[in-house]
This record gives C-alpha cells, structure tokens and sequence, in this order.
C-alpha cells in the first residue's frame, strides 16, 4: 500500500524540500549576524592576554562594518527575513559607534583653535614642500614627529614666518603662531628602551582664549606578528603619558602625535579615559599609500575636538591630520 501525501505538501521521499536550504542558510547567516553584533558591541571582553588580540582587533574595529555589509547583501540575495532581522543588530551597533563620525562637523565658531598634527618620517626627503603643504592647512598650532637633523633646519626655516613661536625637544616639535612658555620636556620613555631616546614634550599655548597645555607624543611603534600585537612600549609609554597629562595644572590640554594607536584600542585607555577623542571624522592617516587606521591623533581635555580630517599625502608614510579644537 502506498501513501499518498497530504495535499499541498510539496516534499517527495529523496528529494529536498524547495527552500529549506535557503532557510537553512538563513539561519547561519543570522547566527553569524549575532556573533558580529556581539563583537562590536563587547569588544573589551576579547581577551588580550595572548597576542593581544583584543587590541589588535580594536586597532581595525571600523573596518567589520565592511562584514555587516556583506552579510546584509547576502541577506538580501536569500531573501530570508530571519537574516535581515538578524543583520539589523550589527547595524545597529555599528552606526553607535562609529554613525556620528560620517555626520560633517559643525561650523567654525569663536573659540576654537585649528591644529595640525604630522609624523613627518625621518626619511622624509622633502621637508620644505612637506612644510608648505602642512602651512596651507591654516593651524594655529603644527604638532611634528621624527624630526632629525638635517631635516629639523629645513622645517624651522619654512615654517618660521608663519609660526614665529617653536619648541622642539629630542625628535617631537610643536610650532605656534602664539608665544609659548613653560617648555619642557615629557618623560614617555619605557624602561626597555635605552637612553637618549625622548619623544615627549609639552608647552603652555597664550592662545587668544586662555592658557592651552599642549602636549606633543610619539609613542614607540607596534608590530603585528605571528605571536599577535607586540605593544608592550607602546602601552608603557602611553601609561607614563597618561599620569603627566592627569597631573597637569593647565585646565585646557590639547595632545598632539603619532600615538601608534587607534582611539579604540584599549592600549591607549590611559589617554582615551582622560581625553576627549574627535567626534567628527574617521581621517585614517597610516599608511599613507593605502590608509587603514588614524593613527595620529588629536584629543583634548576641557574641549571639543570636533572634526578631523587628513591632508594631501606629503612625503612621509603617514598623512597629516588637522583638526578643529572648540575650548570649553
């Protein structure tokens, strides 16, 4: 005796029922919406005990949102409602971490200063056109790193008629239109590194608006290799940063530099938990060939860095970035 199926049951013994695979695959689409969603949004709890892999996941943070798009679009191409649901979370969490910095920046207002911020490369070989370049931006203040001799004269003497006001120490300058005072130097070195080596520096700013500590950072450089992120310096150093900027007498701070960091990465929280980051703009200044990351930064303390941007490629590895900086 043969049964017959029931009417409008589509399945036949050996053969697939039409559209379960399609169901099946939107399942796992959803699943792993849900996973990219939980990423993003519990990034801290990647552990970074080994390879630091938290960090370094950080360091690239922005880019899964290229990942949430390509799962909406195959969302789409399935047609399954349960994986576009699915999708939205991601979305979701994305556009509240990183929406606001697409949204253009609001117009300049009085009480801003505009502030430029460049790791000119010590193997840069054009230092005047790299000056010209970095004066066209209009700041009021130009942050430099790997300032080596003899390229140092050739930014002094280009830079000089525009900002009259300079201070360099060991190979990190700081250029101002506005007197400078209370120069010195910023002890960011890891113990691990050997003497001589300085990348910190600070200065009090007689901006128009009030006393700006300013403080100019080139923090030791990271590696990515088979044992993960390699920042240990790096961490170190932005620690020692951290406790000089909390000890600062000056209300208004503004940090300048090559942090070799991105403002997600935990390595730089004792900055980033001090210092406003920039809200407006993602600027993503390294490597200047093929630009991934920002890298350079602009933070503030009792101020708004509201937008910032990169420049035209000079001839350093690194963009510059300029920023606008409204006082509190």
């Amino acid at each position: 005796m043969v049964e017959q199926a029931a009417p409008g049951v589509a399945s036949v013994v050996g053969q697939e029922v039409p559209g379960a695979g399609d169901g099946r695959r939107g399942r796992v689409l959803a699943v792993l919406a849900v996973v990219l969603a939980g990423v993003l949004a519990f990034h801290r709890g990647v552990p970074n005990a080994v390879g630091r892999v938290g960090s370094l996941l950080e360091s690239f943070l922005p880019w899964l949102g290229v990942i949430v798009v390509l799962l909406l679009a195959l969302a789409l191409v399935r047609r399954s409602a349960v994986a576009l649901v699915a999708v939205l979370l991601p979305v979701g969490v994305w556009v509240h971490l990183f929406g606001g910095l697409l949204l253009p920046g609001a117009e300049g207002g009085g009480r801003e200063l505009v502030v430029v911020q460049h790791n000119v490369s010590d193997e840069n070989r054009d230092p005047a056109p790299t000056a010209r370049a970095l004066i066209e931006a209009g700041g009021d203040l130009v942050a430099l790193e790997e300032l080596v001799v003899p390229q140092l004269s050739a930014y002094e003497k280009a830079l000089a008629a525009d900002y009259p006001h300079h201070v360099v120490r060991g190979t990190v300058g700081l250029w101002s239109k506005y007197p400078l005072t209370g120069e010195r130097v910023v002890d960011i070195k890891p113990p691990s590194i050997a003497e001589g080596w300085s990348r910190g520096l600070r200065a009090v700013v007689d901006s128009p608006y009030g006393d700006v500590a300013a403080y100019v950072a080139h923090l030791p450089s990271v590696r990515v290799g088979p044992g993960g992120l390699a920042s240990e310096r790096r961490d170190t150093s932005a620690e020692l940063l951290g406790r000089a900027i909390a000890a600062e007498s000056v209300d208004t701070v503004i940090l300048l530099g090559d942090l070799n960091g991105t403002v997600e990465d935990r390595g730089l929280e004792p900055l980033t938990s001090r210092l406003n980051v920039a809200e407006r703009g993602f600027a993503f200044s390294f490597p200047a060939s093929l630009p991934v990351a920002r890298i350079d930064q602009v933070l503030a303390r009792s101020a708004t860095v509201d937008h910032i941007r990169t420049l035209p490629a000079t001839g350093s590895d690194h963009l510059p970035v300029a920023a606008r900086v409204a006082l509190g």
